[in-house]
């Protein structure tokens, strides 16, 4: 099979150093790719919103698969495109209809969808530009910390936690005047649930599914979970607290109730569901959906995934789903990403990556990379994801650790305390 995937990042390179170990994997091509993809397939210069110039691409290369990584293609509707398309419309596409798709691209879209099919998550209401003031009175009735969300796609970023009454009303106002563009046009005001946070992923046809290997990631920049939020800095699998009792409940009240819903609602959904969790007093509730694979849980749940991946999606695109049997690693497997001095805000690129050579105890996924006269250069905020194997997770970071320390860019940092609340 020739195989297209979109998307440039960590997840992008794990889905292609997993691909290619299958044996139906004929020709790989992602785009735009990064230095990492471009050791796993070719790298094409493609703009993953252009679906007439994807179209084009894909006709010429006869690619029988494309395999969507990040959200926006799916929000704007790649996967309709290809099925409304004669040309198109037999190549699967892993990834939800753009209908599907709104269980990440709307906050509001995804509360509705877990009210009526009594999934179990935060108290929230729902405000835009047109009642602002009414906004103002709900926020001043709540007991902080207060959640806002902004509704639409916010790179990760549209998720606030205030302490305070007056700093949410302030960014309640700054979230409406454009602080996230149109994402933050509509705000959801949330309640606060006090837990420690999980990720499941599911694969799915829209009728039956199959659950991955469960993750969790650590989304601030710095340790302890301070500061900025990030799309990401690191992540273990499996989660040392999700036992069987607690896997058994997301699994009946959530996992279940979501295909059943997908199905009632009649949303064409061929690919991945992710749910992020949150345990409060052993009870799980969901946070948020997303459409497609995060990063950097990627970066563990693949290296921990036995199955044929590309046989997977094969099964999948042929409505045989059901039929597959997941086979999982017992081994602990961490990711920690290197980012660029100044991420999440201002980081400069262009930095010569030394060290990589070195290493042959961890999995390198590449991130915001780019090759240029034999160089690997950092060409985004998160560089690299290395990732180790252990018979625990502390035994895994200890190696992630390691090769993090070898590994050398101008204004490198990690953190070294992934796992620290486990």
């Amino acid at each position: 099979m020739n195989i297209l995937i979109l998307g440039s990042g960590g997840r992008e390179h794990a889905f292609s150093w997993k691909m290619i170990k299958s044996p139906l994997c004929k020709k790989l091509f992602i785009a735009p790719g990064n230095a990492g993809t471009a050791s796993c397939g070719t790298n094409v210069a493609l703009n993953i919103k252009d679906f007439p110039q994807i179209k084009s691409f894909v006709i010429e290369n006869e690619i029988d698969m494309v395999v969507v990584g990040p959200e926006e293609p799916l929000v704007l509707g790649i996967y309709d495109f290809f099925k409304n398309d004669d040309a198109l419309k037999n190549i699967p596409v892993i990834g939800p209809s753009q209908h599907g798709a709104m269980l990440e691209g709307s906050k509001a879209f995804a509360k509705k969808f877990m009210e009526e099919f009594n999934i179990p998550t935060a108290g929230y209401r729902e405000f835009d530009g047109t009642n602002v003031e009414a906004g103002l009175k709900y926020i001043a009735t709540q007991t902080p910390p207060i959640v806002l969300k902004a509704d639409g796609l916010a790179a990760g970023k549209g998720v606030l936690i205030l302490p305070t009454i007056e700093e949410a009303q302030k960014e309640f106002k700054e979230m409406l005047g454009g602080k996230f563009g149109n994402a933050g046009s509509r705000v959801v005001i949330e309640e606060f649930l006090d837990g420690i946070e999980f990720s499941v992923f599911v694969l799915t046809d829209g009728k039956s599914y199959k659950v991955l290997p469960i993750a969790k990631d650590y989304k601030r920049i710095g340790e302890n979970d301070e500061g900025l939020n990030t799309g990401g800095m690191g992540a273990v699998s499996p989660v040392p607290f999700v036992d069987k009792e607690l896997m058994q409940k997301v699994e009946e009240r959530i996992i279940k109730p979501t295909i059943e819903g997908i199905q009632k609602r009649g949303f064409a959904y061929e690919g991945f569901v992710f749910i992020g969790l949150i345990r409060v007093n052993n009870e799980p509730y969901v946070i948020e959906y997303n459409c497609r694979m995060g990063d950097p849980e990627t970066e563990v749940v693949l290296p921990r995934l036995k199955n044929d991946l590309l046989q997977m999606f094969k099964s999948l695109s042929e409505g045989n789903l059901e039929n597959e049997k997941i086979e999982i690693d017992e081994r602990a497997a961490t990711t920690m990403f290197l980012v660029s001095g100044g991420y999440p805000e201002a980081y400069e690129k262009g930095k010569t990556i030394q060290g990589l050579d070195a290493i042959n105890d961890s999995i390198i996924f590449h991130g915001g990379t780019r090759m240029e006269a034999g160089k690997i250069l950092t060409n985004g905020g998160r560089v690299l994801a290395i990732t180790s194997y252990g018979e625990d997770f502390k035994a895994a970071l200890a190696v992630s650790k390691k090769n993090a320390a070898q590994v050398d860019f101008v204004g490198k940092y990690y953190r070294k305390d992934i796992g620290f609340d486990l």
